[in-house]
């Protein structure tokens, strides 16, 4: 049976100060898991930092990345620290990576060389992908030429990528273990996810069928306008109000969707939410009676 699992994301607005009640919260009831944006100039806490100070605090909450950057980043230095959590909390680190900031002006701290990002991300993920294997490694490619040797984690890590374009999606089916997408309709993570399993088939690879989910933004009550500005910008070709809930019952109708187009894990991210002690009140009672 796919499992069905429903986790929750903080946003750039989140205080660091709050995050102790907030991961205190979603252990105590049970959640299956707490993502952590990449928002340099915000608020809210370096993924890394998040997870570490999550899994210190916790016994069985999962933690994740929605997403971290990876070009402009060492993989072996990624690698090491994920294998570090691992090696703490096993079984409870989720990492998704994906090809650049998602806000214009972070982008520069990712640096890469002119028009190569696209190659450097696969490269990256092949080198990311052979450290967290363990071992002696000896990678020979355009942008890294290393000879190191890590010690593996007492359990796989799976390698997640965002992204929805058709070369991400390509990306995903040749190098990713899944898939988190984002600003995506029902019908079109459902044709996502059929491109990403040809992809895979084609490299001679297969990903499990509950490893593709998805990030849904909800916004009781209202979509604030700035939200529906970034949707605009995001999806110009899609109407906002298919890409974010304003109420929990138009939430489950998007669920049913999502679930019907092969999808199983499910990020929530809630926007101008007043109180975080509410949403997870909420979230607890309706979303938890779903999983399997």
């Amino acid at each position: 049976m796919t499992k069905i699992r429903f986790g929750i994301a903080v946003d750039g607005s989140t205080d660091p100060a709050g995050l102790a009640g907030i991961v205190d919260s979603l252990e105590a009831a049970g959640v299956d898991s707490l993502w952590f944006p990449e928002l340099v100039y915000s608020p809210a806490v370096d993924p890394t930092v998040g997870m570490a100070y999550a899994l210190a605090r916790t016994e069985k909450l999962k933690v994740g990345t929605s997403v971290a950057i990876l070009p402009g980043r060492n993989p072996v230095l990624v690698a090491k620290q994920l294998l570090s959590l691992s090696a703490l909390a096993p079984g409870r680190v989720l990492p998704v990576f994906g090809l650049q900031a998602a806000r214009a002006e972070e982008r520069r701290l990712f640096p890469v060389p002119h028009g190569r990002r696209a190659d450097l991300f696969d490269e990256s993920l092949r080198l990311l992908r052979a450290a967290l294997g363990g071992g002696e490694v000896s990678f020979r490619g355009d942008y890294f030429d290393l000879d190191f040797r890590l010690d593996a984690g007492p359990r796989p890590l799976d390698v997640w990528i965002g992204g929805a374009a058709a070369a991400a999606l390509r990306r995903i089916g040749r190098y990713g273990d899944g898939w988190l997408g984002s600003f995506l309709t029902p019908v079109q993570a459902g044709r996502a996810r059929e491109t990403i399993i040809d992809a895979a088939a084609e490299a001679g690879r297969t990903i499990e069928d509950d490893h593709f989910g998805i990030t849904l933004l909800f916004a009781e009550g209202g979509v604030p306008p700035h939200v529906h500005d970034v949707l605009r910008g995001q999806r110009p070709d899609t109407d906002p109000a298919e890409l974010i809930s304003d109420s929990w019952s138009d939430l489950h109708r998007k669920l049913d969707g999502y679930l019907d187009a092969g999808l199983s894990k499910f990020v929530i991210s809630a926007v101008g939410t007043p109180s975080a002690r509410s949403f997870i009140d909420r979230f607890v009672a309706e979303l938890l009676p779903r999983q399997n």
